[in-house]
């Protein structure tokens, strides 16, 4: 059953700890100004939780009143439920499906309100620049994809040559060339840009937003010199009062969270930018939206609407790729500042929220698992 309207939502400690109280602040206008007041921050997020639970929330005061959508949306809306597939969804992926309406009627609630883009033209040009970057595009297979950097966007570049005939097969044990051989949106002009996000199908994957985070951090402060060197240095000489001379390979995880919350999230490096921010989901209707957790499924998913050769598969996992474990982003955010990380929320809640990802539990009983 779909909620009613949004009301203050009472959400206990199974996230941050303490039971808190958190109203949605509706947006108001200053007397003799035309300019808009925004009350705090992160104005909501609800969090209902029953045998078939929904998340909604918003971080921007925009969502004074909400109309619950429809339970069964119109053809147009969503089109992962209308991809025109008639297979059956077997029994062990009905939570999966779940999860899959969750998001869509998160989005489709969100982004219904008129505060939000409705199409591209509506960012500013820096929204709409960054955005555009990040969209790949097959015009011999009609499909957009928007790559968010640690949710496996190399494979699906390999596989975007492989489609265009720049690579032999997706195994070809070559160091990625993030750059060559491939085509972005935005190197196209923008009746030509319009064209595309109207007729093709398209598509993003997304991932845990903390998992996400962990990833990063270990990936780039632990094993990428050119990171260390160009953030690495700054992030320690910014938040350690000790700071000795450093190669930036020492950065904690703590520091990296810091640097995250003093960063306007516009002007992030991609591989810790909101996924809200590199692919705008509000302005561009995506089709499909695959899940990190479910990687190959999603991928043969997408594999086979699009009907890519029978002969390419999604790539399987590299040998040293040493995954982030739910063991290790326990222990990770078990040992950083509860504080902290419920500051970072607000920066990430969009994420969390439009694709259904719970808040990450950090409470005391928890970590002493």
């Amino acid at each position: 059953m779909f909620p009613r309207p949004l009301t203050p939502v009472l959400v206990r400690g199974a996230e941050m700890g303490a039971t808190s109280l958190r109203r949605a602040a509706v947006p108001t206008r200053m007397r003799g100004s035309s300019r808009t007041m925004l009350l705090p921050s992160m104005l909501m997020f609800g969090v209902i939780v029953a045998s078939s639970g929904l998340l909604l929330m918003i971080e921007r005061g925009i969502l004074a009143e909400v109309k619950s959508p429809p339970l069964h949306p119109s053809h147009g809306d969503l089109a992962w439920r209308s991809s025109g597939s008639t297979r059956a969804v077997a029994p062990e992926n009905m939570d999966y499906q779940v999860v899959q309406d969750i998001r869509n009627r998160t989005i489709h609630t969100i982004c219904g309100q008129k505060s939000m883009p409705h199409s591209i033209w509506e960012l500013s040009a820096g929204q709409r620049r960054t955005m555009l970057k990040h969209i790949l595009v097959s015009d011999k297979y009609r499909f957009l994809y928007c790559y968010v950097p640690k949710v496996a966007c190399s494979n699906w570049k390999r596989i975007l040559k492989v489609l265009d005939g720049a690579l032999e097969n997706v195994n070809v044990k070559l160091k990625m060339d993030h750059k060559n051989d491939l085509i972005f949106l935005s190197d196209m002009k923008p009746d030509e840009i319009s064209y595309r996000l109207k007729h093709y199908y398209k598509f993003i994957f997304v991932r845990d937003p903390m998992e996400r985070l962990l990833s990063a951090y270990r990936n780039k402060f632990g094993e990428i010199k050119e990171y260390q060197l160009k953030y690495g240095v700054e992030i320690i000489k910014r938040y350690r009062k000790s700071a000795q001379k450093s190669t930036g390979d020492d950065v904690t995880f703590s520091e990296f969270l810091q640097y995250l919350l003093d960063e306007e999230a516009e002007r992030m490096n991609e591989h810790w930018m909101p996924i809200y921010n590199l692919c705008q989901p509000c302005a561009v209707r995506y089709d499909f939206i695959g899940s990190y957790e479910r990687l190959n499924m999603d991928a043969d998913y997408i594999l086979e609407h699009i009907r890519a050769p029978s002969f390419i598969r999604f790539p399987e996992r590299q040998s040293w790729y040493k995954p982030v474990t739910q063991e290790t982003l326990h222990y990770y955010l078990c040992n950083t500042q509860r504080g902290l990380i419920k500051e970072l929320l607000p920066k990430y809640i969009l994420d969390f929220s439009l694709f259904a990802y719970p808040l990450p539990n950090v409470t005391s009983e928890f970590c002493r698992q």
